[in-house]
C-alpha cells in the first residue's frame, strides 16, 4: 500500500484486494440472491445457479469490488489517519500482480487550518436603546397596516383608494400589460407611475380620462422604454382612508386581550428590543465571519465545493417551486453559485477548527436561552420551547446558532471591536 500526494490537498493510495476474496464475495452475493430470484418458468427461490450467474453475475461481481474497494480504502484511512474530505474515486489498475485486483484510490483531505490574526481588525457594534418615539412610530405603523376605506364623492387625492379601468395605447394600438379594469390603485403608494398617479389624481367617480405619459429611459420592458403612450382612464370610485382610533377596540385587534393600550406598548418594546438584538447580532456576524475570511488562509477542497454547489442550487429549485414556479427546463451552472459555495465552506472549516480548538461548545443553558427568547415571540412560548427540545433537527440547528454566537464573541474580545450608539431607525435601514 503506498500513498502519493499530488497536490496540496489531493491523494491517492495504491490498493489491492486478492481475486480469491472478491469470487468469494460473488457468490455470496449470488446465493442471497438464488433464494428470492424470480425467473419466468421456475419458482421463487428455485431458479437454477448457472441461470442466477447469468441474469444477476455482472452486477453481482461490480457490487462485489466497490464494497470491497471502500472496505480496503477504509482500513488503509484509519491506519494512515486521513481525514477524507468528500467521496474517494477509484480506478483499477492495468497490470497488476496475479491473484490481485489492484486500484488506485484518488480523494482529497481536509486542509489544516490556522485560523489569522483578527487582532487588527476592526468591528463596530450597534448599540441601540428602544425610545417610547420608536413604540409610538410602531403603533402608527400598526394603524396604518389596518387602514380601511370608505366611498366619498369628492375628487381623489393621495392616499384615497380609487377602483378604475385604464387602457394604454402606443400609436394608437393596444399594448401587452396596458390594460385593466376594475383596478384599485391607493394613490401615493408608488404602485404606478409616479406621471400616471398625478393623472388620476383630481378625478371623481363616474369620469373619465385621457393623458399622454412617456415611461423612464431605464423602464424594464424595452419596448416602451422612453417611449410616449396614450392612456384612457375611467373611474368607477374613489374611497377615502379612515385610519382607526389608538383604543381598546384597537389594542383587542392587535391581540391584547383586555384592551389595554400600556400592556400593547409594552409587548411592542419588548418586540421592538427582540428584534434589534437580532439585528445588531446579524449585523456583527457578518462582519465576524468577513474578518475571518480576510485573515485566514486556506485550500479547500474541490469536493466539498462541489457538494455545496448542489445543495445551493437544489435549494434555489426547491425555492422556486416554493413560491408556485415551474422549475426551469434548464441546468443552472456551477459558475452561479460558486462563490458563495467555496465561502461557506472556508467558513464552515474556520468556525470548526476555532469552536475545537478554543472549546467553543455549545452549553446547555445557551442553546435553552437562545430558543426561550425566539418562544418569546409567540403567544403560547412554552409550547415552542418544548416543541424545540421534541425537535432534534431543529434543536441541532439552534445549537449551530450559539456555536456561531459563540465564535462571534471570541473574534470580537480580540479585534478591534467599537461600540457605536444607532437610532432604532438607523439600525433599520442598515439591516435592509
Amino acid at each position: 500500500m503506498e500513498t502519493v500526494q499530488s497536490n496540496s490537498l489531493e491523494r491517492t493510495l495504491q490498493l489491492a484486494v486478492p481475486l480469491s476474496k472478491v469470487d468469494a464475495e460473488v457468490n455470496a452475493r449470488l446465493k442471497q440472491i438464488a433464494k428470492t430470484a424470480r425467473m419466468q418458468g421456475f419458482r421463487p427461490g428455485k431458479v437454477p445457479m448457472k441461470l442466477v450467474v447469468q441474469q444477476y453475475g455482472g452486477q453481482a461481481h461490480q457490487d462485489a469490488l466497490s464494497e470491497l474497494a471502500h472496505n480496503q480504502f477504509s482500513e488503509a484511512v484509519r491506519e494512515q489517519s486521513l481525514r477524507v474530505a468528500g467521496v474517494p474515486r477509484f480506478e483499477p489498475k492495468v497490470g497488476g500482480a496475479q491473484g490481485q485486483f489492484e486500484f488506485t484510490a484518488i480523494f482529497e483531505v481536509y486542509p489544516e487550518v490556522k485560523v489569522g490574526d483578527v487582532s487588527g481588525a476592526s468591528i463596530q457594534r450597534p448599540v441601540t436603546e428602544i425610545t417610547d418615539a420608536d413604540v409610538e412610530r410602531t403603533l402608527d405603523v400598526l394603524r396604518q397596516q389596518r387602514t380601511r376605506y370608505q366611498p366619498t364623492t369628492r375628487a381623489a387625492q393621495k392616499g384615497d383608494q380609487v377602483t378604475l379601468d385604464f387602457a394604454g395605447f402606443l400609436d394608437d394600438q393596444p399594448f401587452a400589460g396596458g390594460q385593466a379594469k376594475g383596478h384599485r390603485l391607493v394613490l401615493g403608494q408608488g404602485q404606478f407611475l409616479p406621471d400616471f398617479e398625478a393623472s388620476v389624481e383630481g378625478m371623481e367617480a363616474g369620469t373619465n380620462r385621457s393623458f399622454p405619459l412617456t415611461f423612464p429611459a431605464d423602464y424594464h420592458s424595452a419596448d416602451l422604454a422612453g417611449k410616449t403612450v396614450r392612456f384612457d382612464v375611467t373611474v368607477h370610485a374613489v374611497a377615502e382612508p379612515v385610519v382607526p382610533e389608538l383604543n381598546a377596540d384597537f389594542a383587542r385587534s392587535v391581540g391584547v386581550a383586555d384592551g389595554d393600550l400600556e400592556s400593547l406598548r409594552a409587548e411592542l418594546r419588548r418586540n421592538l428590543e427582540r428584534e434589534m438584538r437580532n439585528r445588531v447580532k446579524g449585523m456583527v456576524k457578518e462582519r465576524v465571519m468577513q474578518v475571518l475570511l480576510e485573515a485566514t488562509e486556506l485550500p479547500l477542497p474541490q469536493s466539498l465545493v462541489a457538494q455545496e454547489i448542489g445543495r445551493l442550487r437544489e435549494s434555489m429549485l426547491n425555492d422556486f417551486e416554493a413560491r408556485g414556479q415551474k422549475r426551469p427546463d434548464f441546468a443552472l451552472p456551477d459558475p452561479l453559485f460558486e462563490e458563495q459555495a467555496r465561502r461557506r465552506v472556508a467558513l464552515g472549516l474556520i468556525l470548526s477548527e476555532l469552536v475545537h480548538g478554543e472549546q467553543l461548545m455549545a452549553k446547555p443553558e445557551q442553546i435553552r436561552a437562545v430558543i426561550e427568547d425566539m418562544a418569546g415571540a409567540y403567544e403560547r412560548p412554552e409550547e415552542v420551547v418544548r416543541w424545540y427540545y421534541q425537535q432534534p433537527q431543529h434543536l441541532q440547528e439552534v445549537e449551530a446558532l450559539v456555536l456561531e454566537d459563540n465564535v462571534v464573541e471570541w473574534v470580537c474580545a480580540r479585534a478591534k471591536t467599537e461600540d457605536v450608539p444607532t437610532p432604532f431607525e438607523q439600525l433599520a435601514s442598515q439591516a435592509q
